[in-house]
């Protein structure tokens, strides 16, 4: 998504403000501290920024119009006019004096902006009529203080020269001023009593908006008379209202443009708990600082040690208990959803519970009793829930999919029905805790579908070698046994022709020859499932004679090293399985095999030119072949498109 578009008079004012700022640093770099001039120089645009920005979505959002106007007039009477006289007074220009004097007598006619922007967020609407007698009486008071600060003879002291140029002597400056004052603080007082009834009214998105004001209203009211009170006492303080007044219009846009907005609560919970922390560790510190002072005497370094050892130590003491303390005022929903998987990590620690049960508690803490849990286990298998059943990928119009992520590695997915914002802000946070109890639950699926496999391709194995030793029992019953018994009794039948019959003792014995001959192939077909003496000589003679048997043109790559013999055997057997496939199903012209030695594999691959569609699972003698192969710790895969051939690849363990 790219930048907002900015509407042309909002862009006009945005521009003219940072040219304004870029003038003002020029004019003053070098006369005041640098953190001090950019601090201004930043302020204005960020504040008349934020407002072109939610013009951009709002046109006729009056807070975009206001900071517009605020940003710009911090510009146009402050900071250009300050960096003026500034420049002026150094160099000798002329008009420094009165450039001086717009500067510093422009401050508090601003007031009724921000009593407004308080009154009219965040839907840029009052919340009655009767509350715009309170911009009034803002106005009037900046009207009023505002002309006794700039008559003032006594402001003469913030003036480079020591003289206000513009005072009147004769006036009830001074009076002018705190009359102003005050009514702007009555006004102030007002619209933050409007902005806590509104609050309170608020649900949802607005009372989410109304927290992102808050924070930053509550930095700006600290920030503002406190920096006006140690004013002339400190020059660390001049800083404080530039970042008060540019905080505050960022949050504002930030809530009403909706950014990040349920991340308010985390922003609260961490600012306050920065900030009771920072007032214990500073009394551990000065506390123990005296103390140990007047044992060891003043000006001791053990005094600094310790109280430095003293504050690291009440830190990592106190940091998670406040934090846990200020989760349950300030994100008690947050707060009771993690208790619940702490809890629950407890229990999965101390063995009394199971951590496929981690389900129903992500279920209870995010207060969604349909929620499902589904694992990753290989990236080409399908997805499974906490039982190991197969689940669909396809999801309903309501319900949601939150991946889960642990160490870089994709362990599975959330499918769940968020009722609110917050429930979908709280969701990331309560898995990444609950994440070691979800990796636990993953593993035991995991290995509970390959014990399952192994189970079923041992049952698999017992039931061909069941069928396969009855299969010999009756082929040598019915068959070769049966002939055997039939070529005896010919011989024997042979012996009494013999003496009174030649020519037919003859024919009778080429009967038996030929029934011999038939007996010979019924037996070498079924010694075909045995270890084949070819394989005394190595694999590669072997596979080469086999080979010689196929009435289809084979390309043949073996290897002419050993191996154990019963890698040999399943190597042979792999063979054996590919070529009777290419040559009875795939109706195949060509045929490739290739044995080779990979590092500590050895891998057997059978490739063909024939209609392809084989596939393992559909029952037929690939997948008798798969557990062979996995019996001995291999893998075999399948290539098989339909139209364009098939190519079986074993990978089978050789280390000698």
């Amino acid at each position: 998504m790219g930048l907002p578009r900015l509407r042309p008079l909002p862009g006009i004012l945005l521009a003219v403000t940072v040219l304004a700022e870029l003038g003002a640093v020029g004019l003053s770099w070098g006369l005041e501290p640098a953190y001090d001039t950019l601090l201004y120089a930043l302020s204005a645009p960020l504040t008349v920024g934020t407002g072109a920005l939610i013009l951009s979505r709002h046109p006729r959002h009056a807070v975009g119009w206001l900071l517009c106007v605020l940003g710009l007039a911090q510009a146009l009477t402050q900071d250009l006019p300050q960096g003026w006289g500034l420049r002026a007074a150094a160099e000798g220009w002329a008009v420094g004096p009165a450039a001086e004097w717009l500067a510093l007598s422009s401050w508090l006619p601003q007031a009724p902006v921000l009593v407004a922007i308080l009154l009219l967020f965040p839907t840029g609407h009052l919340p009655d009529r009767r509350w715009s007698y309170v911009v009034w009486l803002s106005v009037a008071g900046g009207v009023i203080g505002g002309t006794g600060f700039a008559l003032d003879p006594d402001t003469g002291q913030y003036f480079v020269g020591g003289r206000n140029p513009y005072a009147v002597p004769g006036l009830p400056t001074e009076t002018l001023f705190w009359v102003g004052l005050t009514l702007i603080a009555v006004a102030m007082v007002a619209a933050l009593v409007a902005a806590v009834n509104r609050f309170r009214r608020s649900s949802g998105v607005e009372r989410q908006q109304m927290k992102w004001f808050a924070l930053a209203s509550g930095f700006l009211v600290v920030a503002l008379p406190l920096s006006a009170a140690l004013w002339s006492l400190t020059r660390l303080v001049h800083p404080l209202p530039a970042i008060a007044l540019t905080v505050w219009p960022v949050a504002i846009g930030v809530a009403i443009l909706g950014y990040r907005l349920y991340d308010v609560d985390l922003v609260i919970s961490r600012a306050f708990t920065g900030a009771v922390l920072t007032v214990v560790l500073a009394l551990v510190y000065v506390g123990s600082t005296l103390v140990i002072g007047e044992i060891a005497g003043g000006g001791s370094p053990w005094a600094t040690a310790v109280s430095t050892l003293l504050a690291a130590a009440a830190f990592k003491v106190l940091h998670q208990r406040v934090q846990r303390r200020v989760d349950s005022r300030f994100r008690p929903e947050r707060h009771a959803a993690l208790s619940r998987v702490g809890e629950f990590l407890e229990a999965l620690r101390g063995e009394q519970v199971e951590p496929e049960q981690v389900v129903e508690v992500l279920r209870s803490a995010l207060g969604d009793p349909t929620l499902e849990l589904r694992f990753v286990l290989q990236p080409d298998e399908p997805l499974v829930d906490e039982r190991g059943r197969p689940v669909p990928d396809a999801l309903d119009g309501a319900r949601e999919l939150f991946a889960v992520e642990r160490g870089g590695i994709t362990l599975g997915q959330v499918v769940w029905f968020p009722r609110t914002e917050e429930q979908r802000a709280l969701l990331p946070s309560v898995v990444a805790a609950a994440g070691l109890a979800i990796e636990m639950a993953r593993l035991r699926v995991e290995l509970r579908r390959r014990l399952e496999e192994v189970e079923a391709s041992r049952a698999r194995l017992a039931a061909v070698a069941d069928q396969e030793r009855h299969r010999l029992e009756r082929d040598l019953h019915d068959g070769a046994q049966q002939r055997l018994v039939s070529i005896g009794l010919a011989l024997r039948h042979a012996q009494h022709q013999i003496g009174s019959d030649s020519g037919e003792a003859s024919r009778t014995l080429d009967g038996a020859v030929a029934e011999v001959a038939v007996t010979i192939d019924e037996l070498r077909e079924l010694a075909h499932g045995l270890r084949p003496t070819a394989l005394q000589a190595g694999l590669g003679p072997a596979l080469r004679e086999l080979v010689s048997r196929v009435p289809v043109a084979v390309e043949v790559a073996a290897t002419p090293d050993r191996y154990p013999p019963d890698i040999e055997a399943a190597a042979y057997f792999v063979a054996c399985e590919g070529l009777a496939n290419a040559v009875k199903h795939a109706g195949a012209e060509w045929i490739a095999l290739d044995v080779a030695r990979h590092d500590s594999r050895l891998v057997v691959s059978v490739a063909d030119d024939g209609m392809g569609g084989a596939d393992a699972d559909a029952g037929s003698g690939l997948l008798g072949l798969s557990d062979r192969v996995a019996a001995y710790g291999g893998t075999l895969h399948i290539d098989s498109v339909r139209g364009r051939g098939t190519r079986i690849t074993a990978e089978l363990p050789c280390v000698s």
